[in-house]
């Protein structure tokens, strides 16, 4: 395929795409809008340059009598171009990254690869020494107790016998 007829096909799948009758244009002025593109896409700014240049040729081509194919494109333009049109059909173009590396993460996602860290707590958490006492514990000293109230009472009333 040649310069423009590869750009013909970007064209069309980027006005589909987008669906925006601008086509390679909308996707442009799409990188130009997206915030934090060239910062969370690797290419990011080498691709929008790309788009931008390859716009430029073919809008020479198509308009400036003196402009054609052979003399503003070297097979690696087409190459270029055929190579961002796969890139789209396979979701690894700059707008799509972008989509994918700012799309909200589901939290049980998150959960599943992530290891609970142990819970930080601001207040002392009470030692084995300190925790409640079971029921059974209890009784043992409720009737220790009882006990040596008994013993005391008896030994008070011997002595004042």
């Amino acid at each position: 395929m040649g310069f423009i007829e590869s750009y013909k096909h970007l064209e069309r799948l980027c006005g589909e795409v987008l669906n925006d009758d601008r086509r390679i244009s909308a996707y442009i002025d799409e990188m130009i809008n997206t915030p934090r593109g060239s910062y969370l896409v690797r290419g990011w700014d080498d691709d929008l340059k790309q788009l931008k240049h390859y716009r430029w040729v073919r809008n020479q081509i198509a308009h400036e009598p003196d402009c054609t194919e052979q003399n503003m494109c070297e097979p690696s333009d087409t190459e270029w171009l055929d190579d961002f049109y796969s890139r789209i059909m396979n979701q690894t173009d700059p707008l799509a990254l972008y989509s994918k590396a700012t799309k909200p993460r589901p939290a049980q996602k998150l959960v599943q690869n992530h290891k609970p860290e142990s819970p930080t707590y601001t207040y002392s958490q009470p030692t084995a020494n300190h925790k409640k006492s079971s029921p059974k514990v209890a009784g043992c000293m409720t009737f220790l107790v009882g006990i040596l109230i008994i013993v005391v009472v008896i030994v008070l009333m011997s002595k004042i016998l």
